[in-house]
């Protein structure tokens, strides 16, 4: 008889692990973990010994912080008999830096791919950042599923958004916008952008008169310093077009990037909630999408035991 798969939530992830072990009935069941952290810095982490398979659920929106515990987590589930340990990890950190781009510099998506890959079985994400590296099984030794947040984006924005133009403020946006404007009928245009520095970014937009009768909706994966779309925002204005509404799958929304979209001209703000939305910003749900995959993902493998 196979063992139910125990849910367990790093801090932070409680409701994201209850929903996705709800969805999932009498195959899962929640489990326990608790963080303590030392005044020195250092963490300890105890978790409810595991009755089956183990899935951590645990977006990494902080990873420096989150890293350390988690893989004590997983570590400590295996030596209390967990056949199998999982990560559900909505937002997949340390994807951007894929190549040393100067002498001596870490390149952190293959490193941080290692420690994963050597603490966990399987790996369930959404959307990862990915460029130079053209999937995840290129730097994770471990099995790796990911959720597309496309067809949930193009529900929303067809739910919404009346007369829709896609706008993707750079060239690596494109395979989502084209991919959310074919499922939407939606006209779209890609831009070219020039980074300089975290906060210093260009683009060029053409003229749009055309489109005048049309809502703008940029679409991105991320939304960090939120630099990359306040530049588009600000020239959108400058040639008079609507409001402007800005949809992206990860919010990461750093420091002082929320006011800055305001002020560039973000009539609304919606992400998916891979990360948390703030306050202010609209909520995208992927809690039927990740559950599908987890099902899937943490079924036992032919060979294996429970």
């Amino acid at each position: 008889m196979t063992s139910k798969l125990q849910v367990y939530a790093m801090p932070g992830n409680d409701a994201r692990a209850d929903a996705l072990a709800a969805r999932l009935g009498d195959a899962a069941a929640r489990a326990a973990l608790e963080l303590h952290h030392f005044p020195d810095g250092e963490s300890l982490v105890r978790v409810q010994p595991p009755a089956g398979p183990a899935a951590l659920v645990c977006t990494l929106r902080d990873p420096d912080r989150l890293s350390v515990p988690l893989l004590m987590a997983a570590a400590t589930l295996r030596e209390l008999g967990a056949g199998s340990v999982g990560l559900v990890a909505p937002y997949l950190a340390y994807m951007r830096q894929d190549r040393a781009f100067e002498p001596g510099q870490a390149v952190s998506a293959r490193i941080y791919a290692r420690w994963l890959s050597a603490h966990f079985d399987w790996l369930l994400t959404v959307d990862p950042h990915l460029h130079r590296i053209a999937s995840l099984e290129q730097v994770y030794t471990l099995r790796a599923r990911v959720v597309h947040a496309a067809p949930a984006v193009a529900r929303w924005i067809a739910a919404q958004i009346r007369r829709p133009l896609l706008i993707g403020p750079d060239a690596e946006s494109r395979q989502w916008v084209a991919d959310v404007a074919a499922r939407i009928g939606a006209p779209m245009l890609v831009l070219d952008k020039q980074r300089r520095g975290d906060l210093d970014v260009s683009s060029s937009l053409p003229e749009l008169a055309q489109w005048r009768q049309r809502t703008p909706v940029l679409l991105d994966d991320i939304a960090s310093s939120g630099r990359t779309l306040a530049v588009v925002l600000e020239q959108l204005r400058a040639q008079g077009l609507a409001d402007a509404v800005c949809v992206v799958t990860h919010g990461l929304f750093a420091r002082d990037a929320l006011p800055v979209l305001r002020a560039a001209g973000a009539a609304r703000l919606a992400c998916t909630d891979s990360v948390d939305p703030p306050p202010g910003v609209e909520r995208i749900e992927l809690d039927g999408e990740l559950a599908e995959a987890l099902r899937d993902i943490a079924a036992p493998q032919p060979g294996a035991t429970s």
